[in-house]
């Protein structure tokens, strides 16, 4: 009895967003007198930051701070339409968007501002703290709240924008009808080192390599901890999670997540990661986003691995000691792969 180290290696692209419909996302941007601006949304945050990156979005198209942004994702009755949050779209759909409105609310600002400052608004320019200035003169200057005040309470004017990105129709191949179903994909590779138990079936995590092309990493930090936090959500369906073992009947299995087995910290392993920046030519600021991508190439790179270690392909998940076990005997014992 003996355990065995196999390593296993997978790649995948992945589309980004559907294709129905266009896919469409609406965002609206507004300020209020204080010079804050809301973005008012449908795409709801589920944890993947999509309040955090958008913000970041709105602000940098406006020239203003960050901490002067406010996302809310009220509901869909209250917000513009968005299709949802899944198929890996919100920040590439949900950003551009964004973008699209805060480029009009922006405009807008800006001829506030030239109308206070008596000059053109093709002359002035942000300084992303919260002032506008002429260009080459940044003694002459307004701040955005005052530009704010100025425009509702004296100018009659509303600091808005409406904003939706729409996914162009592809081109069809007269000769073979073919179409391009996505703008752009996200790309991945990872590497999964394990440890079999050719005894008891149980297969352990050494560590991950992976390197991730997302576009552009708009927050580098919510990125890393979504990749990380997606790799263990790919582990834990690869090696985890099931109502099985249910002796001698179904009435046996798990009965509430006290019991139902996932990862804990005691499982976690090093996992190595680099981000690739591409940017995508249709991509807010070249962003793409990692969405389901962070779990996908776990799965096949630790089947990968398991069979390195031991010679068996388990094509059925979760790929649980009793699987193992069952395909090691069915094959006369374990049988290495050579390592490269």
């Amino acid at each position: 009895m003996a355990k065995h180290r196999g390593r296993g290696i997978a790649s995948i692209n992945y589309p980004i967003g559907m294709n129905l419909g266009g896919d469409p996302s609406q965002a609206l941007v507004h300020s209020n007198p204080s010079g804050k601006f809301t973005v008012s949304l449908s795409s709801i945050d589920l944890g993947q930051g999509m309040k955090s990156v958008t913000r970041q979005i709105c602000a940098e198209t406006l020239g203003v701070p960050v901490e002067d942004v406010y996302v809310d994702t009220a509901d869909s009755d209250t917000g513009p339409h968005c299709m949802g949050s899944f198929a890996s779209r919100g920040t590439h759909r949900v950003g551009n968007a964004v973008m699209a409105a805060a480029k009009e609310a922006r405009g807008v600002m800006m001829e506030a501002a030239a109308e206070e400052l008596e000059v053109n608004a093709a002359d002035l320019e942000t300084d992303g703290r919260g002032n506008i200035h002429v260009k080459g003169a940044p003694h002459r200057s307004i701040s955005t709240k005052d530009v704010a005040i100025a425009a509702q309470f004296k100018q009659g004017k509303t600091i808005s924008g409406r904003g939706i990105f729409l996914v162009p129709l592809s081109d069809v191949d007269p000769e073979t009808g073919e179409m391009s179903p996505a703008t752009c994909y996200a790309h991945a590779c990872l590497v999964a080192e394990v440890e079999v138990d050719d005894e008891t079936g149980d297969v352990a995590m050494i560590r991950m390599d992976s390197a991730y092309e997302l576009g552009r990493a708009l927050n580098p930090r919510l990125v890393e901890q979504q990749l990380v936090g997606g790799a263990w959500m790919g582990i834990s369906h690869t090696l985890y999670e099931t109502t099985e073992p249910y002796y001698p009947d179904s009435s046996h299995g798990p009965r509430d997540f006290v019991e139902y087995l996932m990862p804990g910290p005691g499982d976690i392993c090093p996992h190595d990661i680099a981000v690739l920046e591409r940017p995508a030519a249709d991509g807010p600021f070249g962003a793409k986003g990692p969405g389901e991508m962070c779990a996908n190439p776990v799965l096949p790179a630790v089947a990968n691995a398991i069979f390195n270690a031991v010679g068996v392909r388990i094509d059925e998940l979760p790929i649980t000691p009793e699987r193992v076990l069952r395909a090691i005997k069915a094959q006369g014992g374990a049988q290495p792969q050579a390592r490269r």
